[in-house]
């Protein structure tokens, strides 16, 4: 079940680690590799294709009231969002890792969507929840799913990939 068909969870961002299609992993792999990040995770059973590659998985960080849905996409949105990224940072990029970041883009054909949910607390009002959401397990968990398939991690709101 995804978390957008849960109460408990509200939506906050999204973002993307860009890939190659043929790097897109398996979902024992990404499961393994989440698990690897310690007992802080909880990480669903994903949902697979017919030859066992990822198509979707929750991981729950209950420590720091959040949670992710975590979806595979390829296809002509991709490449229109890749087209589009590159020329914003064509025109921006200024450091060197950020070059390096552009170089790879024309070989991203494929991406994993990370939605991070803020956990609801029916406990206090808007602005104290805004207190409890962290979001250091987003970005951890968007560094290792880099890793794992080569990709590339994106703030999509400001265009600018992550370290």
């Amino acid at each position: 079940m995804s978390l957008f068909e849960n109460d408990e969870y509200r939506w906050r961002e999204t973002y993307f680690v860009l890939i190659e299609e043929g790097k897109r992993p398996s979902g024992k792999a990404v499961q393994d590799a989440l698990a690897e990040l310690g007992g802080r995770y909880q990480v669903g059973e994903p949902a697979v294709n017919e030859e066992g590659l990822v198509e979707s998985l929750t991981v729950y960080s209950p420590d720091d009231n959040s949670a992710m849905d975590v979806t595979y996409l390829d296809g002509e949105e991709v490449i229109e969002q890749k087209t589009e990224l590159a020329d914003e940072l064509k025109q921006s990029a200024t450091s060197d890792e950020e070059r390096k970041v552009l170089a790879r883009l024309p070989s991203c054909n494929a991406r994993l969507d990370v939605y991070h949910f803020e956990q609801v607390n029916y406990f206090g009002d808007e602005d104290e929840e805004e207190e409890f959401l962290d979001p250091g397990s987003l970005l951890i968990v968007l560094e290792r799913l880099a890793e794992l398939c080569g990709g590339i991690a994106i703030d999509p709101q400001t265009g600018s990939p992550l370290p």
